[in-house]
């Protein structure tokens, strides 16, 4: 058994966030600037001591949610500096040459970013903090919902830990142990649901010259309809590499490459200007794991006024709009400006966190899997290439009226379900629009050759 730590009569428990990754590093800065005390329980080692989870990063697309919560802490320029701005997508079809389908107006861009440099930062920000201590390789095994004590257990040792909290907050993940809780507190919604597609973390290495082999500023995609590769670049020249593919099946897979021999023929001829950037190729193939893709929906994200989860623990989604780590950082501005509105009252607070944010969060796990259909095939399409010039177009002369989707997802602030709704009010205006256009040429045709038969 272990004991509830106790506190002082007169003294408020500490805050204790459940997980220390991306997101609850940072709400434990913003929590320690509102003045709590905060405890942040992770069941891994220390990333800044030990290396963890090598194969499974993903290299993380920092866009304006995700610097405005940055901002909100003071690190916005201090994480642009570990930054490469990428300011469009590079498409690299089987032949011929490369092309850059831009992502918005020549100011605007994505960021490259480590997602353990980033990590380690806001660690090490939260524990500048008198008021922040961190526990490593401590999992959560338990959380009492009406009382508010989270139970840990030291992975080391086996001795079980308890602590009472004025808030549990669990950031702990796609598969929290604090959600796992509430899922058993009965009337509690829950949908998880798998992509029949993996991934697999390679690389290209920097040139002789320590130069970058490809164009540094672009996000580079190898889109083939079924299946994608695509690579970030890194401060250091070197570009992660992802390969997204089915687990198994007809056509191209996973399972279906079982040798050295036929994963480097099958990258010689999906790949080719790849493959010749990439000497590690099988080695990192057969050394990486092949990673899962899953898209989380649950609610509420709170029980009474003493438990919350937020970040990919309440709604993580599939990487392709790069909006996991921004919407998981917008979620602690959110909260934050919750806090403020409600004069740091806990339980109001995390009931109005569910309320203000489902609706969002649900729309940002829609976009991210049609953005995945995008990626790996429709940008290849020359129909949707050319709507999104017509986006441009109008987006240039009436930047009020019409924005495109991926502007108000990555570019603004704005909600994400109401980001969706107007972009489906977009296309359908479009569509008819461009229905017209067709129906009025070929009238004009029909009219012309009208005339000229006469």
């Amino acid at each position: 058994m272990s004991d509830v730590q106790a506190y002082p009569s007169s003294g408020e428990p500490p805050c204790v966030v459940v997980g220390a990754g991306l997101a609850g590093s940072l709400m434990a800065i913003y929590m320690a600037q509102r003045g709590h005390s905060v405890e942040v329980f992770e069941a891994r080692p220390d990333m800044r001591v030990r290396q963890v989870d090598g194969g499974r990063s993903i290299n993380l697309a920092l866009s304006t949610r995700g610097l405005t919560a940055l901002a909100g802490v003071g690190l916005e320029e201090q994480v642009r500096e570990m930054c490469i701005p990428m300011r469009g997508r590079m498409i690299h079809p089987v032949e011929g040459e490369p092309h850059l389908q831009p992502y918005g107006r020549a100011d605007q861009f994505i960021n490259s970013i480590s997602r353990q440099g980033l990590n380690e930062l806001l660690m090490t920000t939260a524990e500048a903090h008198e008021q922040v201590r961190f526990h490593f390789e401590k999992t959560c095994v338990d959380v009492d919902l009406d009382e508010g004590v989270a139970h840990f257990e030291d992975r080391i040792s086996r001795e079980r830990i308890a602590r009472e909290a004025s808030l549990v907050i669990g950031a702990d993940g796609a598969y929290s142990a604090v959600r796992q809780r509430l899922q058993r507190s009965g009337r509690y919604n829950y949908e998880q649901a798998y992509l029949t597609h993996g991934y697999k973390e390679l690389s290209i290495p920097a040139g002789p010259a320590g130069e970058f082999l490809m164009e540094k500023n672009a996000l580079h995609i190898w889109p083939r309809h079924d299946f994608m590769l695509i690579a970030l670049p890194n401060l250091d020249a070197t570009f992660t590499v992802t390969l997204f593919m089915a687990f198994e099946g007809e056509g191209a897979s996973f399972d279906a490459l079982k040798t050295r021999a036929e994963v480097d023929a099958f990258f010689r001829r999906e790949f080719p200007d790849a493959h010749a950037l990439m000497p590690t190729l099988t080695d990192d193939f057969f050394e990486n794991p092949t990673g899962s893709l899953v898209t989380i929906r649950c609610s509420p994200y709170h029980h009474g006024d003493r438990v919350m989860i937020l970040g990919d623990a309440a709604h993580a989604v599939v990487p392709f709009y790069g909006q996991g780590m921004n919407a998981a950082f917008e979620d602690c501005t959110v909260f934050n400006a919750l806090l403020d509105r409600e004069g740091d009252d806990f339980g109001r607070a995390v009931a109005a966190f569910t309320e203000e944010r489902k609706a969002d969060a649900d729309a940002i796990g829609h976009l991210a899997l049609y953005n995945y259909y995008e990626m790996r095939s429709a940008v290849a399409s020359p129909y949707f290439v050319f709507r999104k010039r017509i986006e441009r177009v109008l987006h240039r002369f009436f930047p009020a009226w019409w924005i495109p989707l991926y502007s108000m997802v990555t570019f603004s602030t704005m909600p994400y379900a109401e980001a969706r709704a107007r972009a489906a009010r977009q296309d359908r205006m479009l569509t008819v629009g461009l229905i017209a256009a067709v129906v009025l040429m070929g009238l004009m045709m029909l009219a012309l050759l009208v005339a000229l038969s006469r």
